[in-house]
């Protein structure tokens, strides 16, 4: 017999908005019977990959693989100005997924070009949205750990901005060190208000639990730091990719009360599988019998409209199951 009683998910988790977007938009153009690709995963999750590709939607990592006149989804990480020229160029149909957030990093960067910024951002280098961001500022410094930093050079005026995903604590810490490093230095803080929200909302189920499960790819930094933030709260966590990676209840040790959160590639249905899983396989007696009813709680009182991270259909007034639901 296990000692989990409970599972909490996270109330805001799963996919951002601007993955999610992507993903609609793709399932759009497919249903209205376009032959309809992705420019690179839409998102790093395997499971959604498959998804799409029931319903048509290819993968290709480079425009040559497009035929003539077929659609294109652009993913919410964007690419370079030269890559959507080309894509019209050869006749094909670009449809945009590009978070909002991004492009306004984008038109941030064009602005910091124009007026004679040497600028650093923040960022992983060859991430996909970096990659699209030096597009727009090709003579950018990129760093990243702390390591990188004493490899900025000492200018007079310079300008930080971020990878969208990237802690704000390192943001933050960065600009400190930066100050000595410019006698003019301009901040544009790029940090996406939906990642600290999530990493908020981890952080208060974190203090609320006795041990947390993380879900998300394991290369994934804002998964990463998702793990990071439970541990600082004092939480022990645990990271995993997928339901299928948990196999061991010894895991949970004598963990009462279990939270659930992902990073922005996870669907929020999976953690509701998740969570079942950690029932069946941790729970107590009762639990483990109530897990489908009990995991399927933790989903709906995560996903609401203002903390929704997938196309979820809306719950009807005075129902305690999504509209549409069986």
């Amino acid at each position: 017999m296990g000692t989990v009683r409970d599972v909490r998910i996270a109330k805001r988790t799963g996919f951002c908005y601007g993955v999610r977007e992507a993903i609609d938009k793709a399932k759009e153009s497919a249903a209205a019977g376009k032959a309809t690709h992705t420019l690179g995963q839409v998102v790093h999750n395997e499971g959604v990959i498959r998804d799409l590709e029931e319903i048509g939607v290819e993968t290709v990592e480079t425009l040559d693989d497009v035929d003539h006149g077929a659609a294109v989804v652009i993913r919410a990480h964007g690419v370079r100005p030269e890559v959507m020229e080309r894509a019209e160029a050869r006749g094909l149909e670009v449809i945009d997924g590009t978070c909002t957030w991004v492009i306004q990093e984008q038109r941030e960067l064009v602005r910091l070009v124009e007026e004679g910024y040497t600028i650093v951002l923040l960022g992983t280098p060859k991430h996909p949205e970096v990659v699209g961001l030096l597009g727009f500022a090709p003579e950018a410094i990129v760093v990243d750990e702390e390591g990188d930093w004493a490899l900025i050079p000492r200018r007079k005026k310079m300008a930080l901005i971020s990878q969208s995903t990237q802690p704000p604590w390192k943001f933050e810490k960065l600009a400190g060190f930066m100050v000595s490093r410019s006698h003019e230095l301009k901040i544009v803080n790029t940090v996406c208000p939906v990642t600290i929200r999530r990493q908020e909302d981890t952080l208060e189920t974190a203090r609320e639990v006795d041990l947390m499960v993380v879900v998300g790819g394991r290369s994934s930094a804002n998964t990463k730091e998702l793990t990071r933030l439970c541990e600082i709260a004092g939480t022990h966590a645990i990271q995993i990719e997928s339901v299928s990676d948990l196999e061991d209840a010894s895991v949970f040790g004598s963990a009462a009360i279990v939270g659930v959160t992902g990073g922005t590639s996870t669907p929020i249905e999976d953690l509701q599988a998740v969570a079942e899983r950690i029932l069946r396989l941790a729970g107590t007696d009762q639990a483990a019998a109530d897990a489908h009813d009990l995991a399927t709680a933790a989903l709906l009182a995560a996903a609401t409209p203002a903390g929704r991270t997938t196309s979820l259909p809306a719950r009807e007034p005075g129902s305690t199951s999504p509209a549409g639901a069986a």
